[in-house]
């Protein structure tokens, strides 16, 4: 018997461009146009946000959308919740279906929670015997008892959606689908988010996720599927499909180095895919450069960027870690070794490398994620730095600091 519930075969989806007539010159030929057929103007309106998607999701599978701002993820979220319809192919949800693609989407602001619970239970199919038999377990993981008979109107953006999630995810769903909207909740709760949405698919819950957190994205889905501009790139394994996402602004031909890189720990050569390290583990980046220019004395610059924040963690320039200024002529093929101890807290991060003339002041060449690793530990909550915190009850600040591990071993 399949297993599969969530079936994309072949899906575009068309927008059209809004036109506005201002004056009444402009919408007589228009509706013109409308009665005697579409014309070449019209069809130039057309604007495909969607083309040519394939995918499926079987139980106890999920699958992470990722891309840019106006790929077309949260298309393909609405057009699985049928509040859209494809232009082209099919698209099918097998089971019921909890959703959370909105803040707010389909509450109905003059109703209480408590009432938005049961009609967002009965939109489901749910039964109402069913609905109170969850009902408390509902509120009290959205974290609203106090707040349970107020209109929803009057629920900031991070109630509304922990109690979107919590209804979505106690109804018992066999299909989950979640947006980014996530992101409004705190980190606790979407802690609490991500454990409940591991527990549903080792539970056989098919989930379709989408994401800019790329460290919760490879840590909750089997398979990626990443886009750009409404067409699909890559479907395969998290780390290789995140880390290609990652590696989208690379040196181009038209600078004048080329630039490659490598990502190694303790000397032994990794896939060129993302990989995960622990705090204080000292990894090496070899680095290679092709020469396009004669320059006269150049840097090589080491840039470390936390991708889930967009946040510049550390920068440091090769002359100031031993290696001389660069003197090198147009074809020359130089190489680097890097080694530095990753002292950072959880996270997926990504590696720049650049080239600077010296003399001249100016780039010759920048490759941004040219390579990526992902920290994983378990102590802090929020950050950059890793210190190594540890407690004791009743310890005196002297005995904590003798208790310290080494750092980074």
């Amino acid at each position: 018997m399949s297993t599969r519930r969530v079936l994309f075969n072949g899906v575009w989806k068309a927008f059209r461009r809004g036109q506005r007539h201002d004056s009444l010159r402009d919408l007589l030929p228009s509706l013109v146009r409308r009665a005697f057929g579409r014309s070449r103007q019209v069809d130039d309106n057309v604007f495909w946000a969607l083309k040519g998607i394939d995918f499926e999701v079987h139980a106890g599978e999920a699958l992470g959308i990722v891309g840019r701002n106006g790929a077309g993820k949260s298309t393909i979220l609405k057009l699985l919740t049928r509040i859209l319809k494809p232009t082209r192919g099919s698209c099918t949800v097998i089971g019921r279906s909890g959703a959370l693609i909105e803040i707010a989407a389909g509450f109905h602001p003059d109703l209480t929670g408590r009432e938005n619970v049961y009609l967002q239970g009965a939109i489901m199919g749910m039964r109402r015997t069913e609905i109170t038999a969850r009902f408390d377990d509902i509120i009290e993981f959205a974290g609203i008892e106090r707040f349970v008979d107020t209109q929803v109107k009057r629920y900031s953006s991070g109630m509304n959606a922990r109690l979107g999630f919590s209804i979505a995810a106690h109804l018992n769903p066999d299909v989950l689908l979640i947006d980014e909207v996530l992101s409004v909740g705190d980190l606790a709760f979407q802690e609490k988010c991500q454990a409940r949405m591991k527990r549903f698919r080792d539970d056989g819950v098919a989930i379709v996720f989408v994401s800019h957190h790329l460290p919760a994205v490879a840590q909750l889905c089997n398979k990626v599927l990443l886009l750009d501009q409404g067409e699909p790139v890559r479907l395969g394994a998290p780390a290789e499909v995140i880390a290609e996402y990652c590696s989208g602004s690379r040196a181009s031909d038209e600078q004048d180095v080329a630039i490659t890189a490598r990502l190694r720990r303790n000397d032994t050569e990794r896939p060129d895919y993302l990989f995960d390290v622990v705090p204080g583990e000292q990894l090496n980046l070899d680095v290679k450069i092709e020469f396009r220019s004669d320059v006269l004395q150049a840097t090589v610059g080491v840039v470390v960027w936390d991708l889930a924040i967009e946040r510049y963690v550390y920068g440091a320039s090769s002359d100031f870690v031993g290696v001389p200024p660069i003197r090198a002529r147009r074809g020359d093929l130089r190489t680097f070794s890097f080694t530095f101890d990753a002292n950072l807290t959880r996270g997926l991060y990504a590696i720049e490398v650049n080239v600077v003339d010296t003399d001249r002041h100016r780039f010759l060449g920048i490759a941004r994620g040219i390579t990526h690793f992902q920290v994983v530990e378990h102590i802090s909550y929020d950050g950059v730095a890793n210190l190594y915190l540890v407690g004791r009850e009743g310890a005196s600040v002297h005995d904590l600091r003798q208790a310290q591990p080494a750092v980074g071993r």
